[in-house]
């Protein structure tokens, strides 16, 4: 887990600026996500979904896994946080006719089977007007030699087997997807981790983490 708490920070940040210039929201408010569905897919221990509902979204956090959620409802209790975990899937909530202001795909889709029928069964869920951003890795050379042998076998932050190269996403692909769910792209962004002051920060460099903000015609900012 480590990895994910030094990279949480940077994507917390990026969720609530683009959801707040989307929604015309102040984000220095601590509840500048109030009255805004939120839709946290691959929730896991409920790393991001915690911090999205103290800025005030009704967060609703999704992970196929059981054990997962399991720990994300203890965590969130001890926290005193209202948050809604489900152990399901993107698909089944699709089926089920939620719908959300913003939806989260953060490191996902480089798992799934199919990914344009992910992100539009995915894309399904959003709103008129809604947000759905999505974090993922490029599949480049660059890619591969940090990603997968630098984080996996080099520095050892992930278990080896973690990621498949092939199934990385390049950004191109991603908006087609993202335009086959009636999406259209507004913010594509490089993520690059620094050494020198071991942080993850924002960057043109897509090369390897990127992060695309897409948003769905129709209905008023809120």
């Amino acid at each position: 887990m480590a990895p994910l708490h030094k990279f949480n920070p940077l994507r917390l940040a990026y969720i609530r600026d683009t959801a707040c210039r989307h929604f015309g929201r102040d984000g220095k408010r601590l509840d500048c996500l109030s009255g805004l569905r939120v839709l946290d897919i691959g929730c896991g221990g409920g790393i991001l979904s915690e911090p999205l509902a103290r800025l005030g979204g009704e967060v609703i956090g999704a992970d196929p896994s059981e054990t997962n959620i399991g720990v994300a409802q203890l965590h969130a209790a001890d926290s005193g946080l209202t948050i809604d975990y489900r152990a399901t899937t993107a698909e089944a909530l699709s089926d089920a006719g939620e719908r959300f202001d913003i939806v989260l795909a953060m490191e996902v889709v480089e798992h799934v089977a199919d990914v344009n029928l992910f992100v539009r069964r995915c894309a399904d869920m959003v709103k008129p007007g809604g947000l759905m951003i999505v974090a993922t890795l490029n599949r480049t050379m660059k890619s591969f030699a940090l990603a997968i042998v630098g984080a996996e076998y080099v520095l050892r932050w992930l278990p080896r087997g973690t990621h498949q190269w092939d199934k990385f996403v390049t950004p191109n692909e991603l908006e087609i997807a993202l335009e086959l769910g009636s999406l259209r792209v507004i913010d594509s962004i490089g993520v690059i981790y620094n050494l020198f002051d071991d942080r993850w920060q924002l960057a043109t460099d897509m090369d390897v983490n990127y992060m695309q903000a897409a948003e769905r015609a129709g209905g008023p900012a809120r």
